[in-house]
């Protein structure tokens, strides 16, 4: 299988005279990477990894057109000419692997996340509508003030062109200020920028006549824009469509996208968790490109190059944006280009290190690839000043990580896994609802493992003797965690099991369930919604603030909202206490005063696991170097475990 099997997918775009030599698309997202407003080290090396990856073309994280476009406090912004250094730097890095770079003009409007310094700014929109997730009431923006920004992106666009960048990219997507003015719901103005539609579109026109008069044609010129905002005061279809008509001779290409920042449940198509399908929106890009004669991207879950290559050959777009996708496997275009579709290392729409981090405010990663934002310290794989023989038990995730990045330095491994199974809790979490594409970690990272020259052994059980017998140099545990028994008030006819019991040996369930969710993750989520489904009544008992406390805003919201749907009842601020034969005993966890939840069948408990670490009990006067990573050293997720692997195998 070679680049001849996605033809499309390989074959160049010529975007204002400019070919690309592909069409894989890495779209503008915050990486957390930049400090100061420019363009450092960290960025520099993060998008030459998918520029040498084989990516056609990278749009750049967003740039402020103007100060009051500090939505976070890690944006670039692209209003002086000390910015240009900065961008020059990137585009060469870019140009280096022959990939084109756009950078993304960009004002939040009302949409502002955070402050510089924790005092709220005052954020401007066309009218005083509020934002309902951020709760920000804005100020009206003057006609002055408008004037300024619009001249604030030709002035950005000048400074990109300077910087050698191929485009510029006008975010007119997720309900930002653009958006704004475009929605009647939003722009409630009654002068020249408002009432009608061609007032509402009067903003954007004005942006891109200016970035014209700025940039002589020099460079692309595109707009990014939501199809269906899926927000009650955001853009529906007919009306971005409409807009993108309007506004395509002025472009030179338009990249459609779903969702808004405005609420929660338009925020989750920014970065729409696994739970939703795959290629989703390439129906609207059709009809798109059914209206205007300009290329058409599109983005949305695109995570394989067979998905792409399906929308491109069937004249949906002409071009994908992968961009989860090359943050899991930077090397995705070029192994799917020379016909190795099969060693790439599928994204599995998790949220946790990528969008997840952005919003904790850390830099960019991945579970499966923590390589991603940590490039500068491990994206070149060193080799091992000498080798060793390296012993790793447990193969979960982090045992994984480390037989595979250890191999590949070039020391001889062997991992142990007692299952028949390799992927430890992976395997659970992939039984949960919507979360099948879970297991694809374990399937990622032992496909790494085996081609680094790691020898895997399942149903083999690694103990004193038989690490006595190998004598290895060093040994990496990570042996996971295991249940552990909650210490409750418990009467004797109390119906009580355990999550890892439903899911692994489905344990008979009652007609009435409560959950008690102390762990605020995925599983209490995923259990509600499986029991739901199955016609249980459910109560979810959460030992948080809320669901999901710990999950990353889009997968939790659109959890969530599915378990709203099917009338699971949520309740905060939950200790569990005990349970009888028919009742559950909680205690608020504020005003410390009981929960009683009476007519409960069965009792489902999501309690903090324990680390399994009996096994360096047992080796007594070991001689080699001993390692944990992972659960066994204290349970945690994924995350931790595959980055732990990373470091511990980088280390020997």
């Amino acid at each position: 299988m070679t680049a001849g099997t996605f033809p499309h997918l390989f074959s160049p775009l010529r975007v204002a005279g400019r070919e690309i030599k592909n069409r894989i698309l890495s779209t503008g997202h915050d990486t957390n990477l930049p400090a100061d407003g420019g363009v450092n080290d960290a960025l520099v090396a993060y998008h030459q990894a998918r520029a040498k990856g084989g990516a056609g073309l990278i749009v750049a994280q967003v740039a402020g057109v103007h100060e009051s476009a500090r939505y976070t406090s890690h944006m670039l912004m692209a209003t002086e000419e000390d910015c240009i250094p900065g961008f020059r730097r990137l585009a060469e890095s870019c140009h280096a692997e022959d990939c084109r770079l756009y950078g993304q003009l960009f004002h939040p409007g009302r949409e502002i996340m955070e402050s510089g310094d924790g005092a709220l700014p005052v954020a401007y929109a066309p009218s005083a509508v509020p934002s309902e997730r951020f709760h920000v009431v804005p100020r009206p923006l003057d006609l002055a003030l408008i004037e300024e920004i619009i001249a604030g992106y030709g002035t950005a666009a000048r400074l990109m062109a300077e910087a050698a960048l191929d485009g510029v990219e006008i975010v007119a997507s997720h309900g930002y200020l653009p958006a704004q003015f475009l929605s009647p719901r939003t722009n409630l103005r009654e002068d020249a920028y408002g009432g009608s539609f061609a007032g509402r579109l009067r903003f954007l026109e004005e942006i891109l006549a200016a970035i014209r008069a700025e940039t002589n044609g020099e460079i692309a010129v595109g707009l990014r824009i939501s199809g269906d905002e899926k927000d009650p005061e955001g853009l529906e279809e007919n009306e971005s469509l409409a807009a993108i008509e309007a506004l395509a001779p002025s472009l030179d290409y338009v990249n459609v996208i779903a969702g808004s920042s405005a609420s929660l449940g338009g925020a989750i198509h920014i970065v729409p968790p696994m739970a939703i399908e795959t290629g989703y929106l390439a129906p609207f890009a059709a009809q798109v490109k059914a209206k205007v004669a300009i290329p058409v991207f599109v983005a949305g879950r695109i995570n394989q190059p067979q998905t792409a290559e399906g929308i491109l050959a069937t004249g949906q777009a002409d071009m994908c944006g992968m961009t989860r996708a090359m943050i899991c496997d930077p090397e995705m275009p070029n192994k799917a280009r020379r016909g190795e579709a099969e060693e790439i290392r599928a994204c599995i729409a998790c949220n946790q290190a990528c969008i997840g981090h952005f919003h904790l405010g850390y830099p960019i990663s991945c579970i499966q690839h923590p390589e991603t934002g940590r490039e500068l310290r491990y994206g070149t794989r060193q080799p091992a000043r000498a080798r060793q023989k390296v012993l790793v038990v447990g193969g979960g995730p982090g045992g994984l990580k480390a037989a595979a990045v250890a191999a590949e330095r070039g020391h001889d491994v062997s991992l142990y896994e007692a299952a028949g199974q390799f992927g430890g809790q992976a395997l659970l979490a992939q039984l949960l609802p919507g979360r099948a594409e879970f297991g694809g970690i374990a399937t990622n990272l032992v496909r790494e493992a085996e081609r680094a020259g790691a020898t895997l052994h399942k149903n083999a059980q690694a103990d004193a003797a038989l690490i006595a017998r190998e004598a290895p140099d060093s040994v990496i545990l990570a042996t996971g965690a295991l249940p552990q028994a909650p210490q409750l008030e418990l009467g004797e006819d109390a119906h009580v099991v355990t999550a890892w019991q439903v899911l692994q040996e489905g344990a008979n369930v009652g007609q009435r369930v409560v959950i008690a969710d102390w762990r605020c993750d995925w599983v209490g989520l995923g259990l509600a919604e499986r029991l739901a489904r199955d016609g249980c009544h459910v109560r979810l008992m959460v030992n948080g603030l809320m669901a999901g406390q710990g999950v990353p805003f889009y997968v939790r919201d659109q959890a969530v909202g599915t378990l709203h749907r099917l009338g699971v009842e949520i309740t905060p601020y939950a200790r569990l206490f005990g349970a009888d034969g028919d009742s559950v005993y909680l205690q608020h966890t504020a005003s410390g005063e009981a929960m009683v939840l009476e007519e409960v069948d069965t009792l489902v408990v999501c309690q903090p696991p324990h680390s399994n670490d009996t096994l360096a009990e047992t080796l007594g006067d070991y001689p080699g170097a001993l390692h944990r990573v992972g659960d066994c050293l204290a349970p945690r997720t994924a995350e931790e475990a595959v980055l732990e692997g990373l470091k511990v195998a980088s280390a020997l």
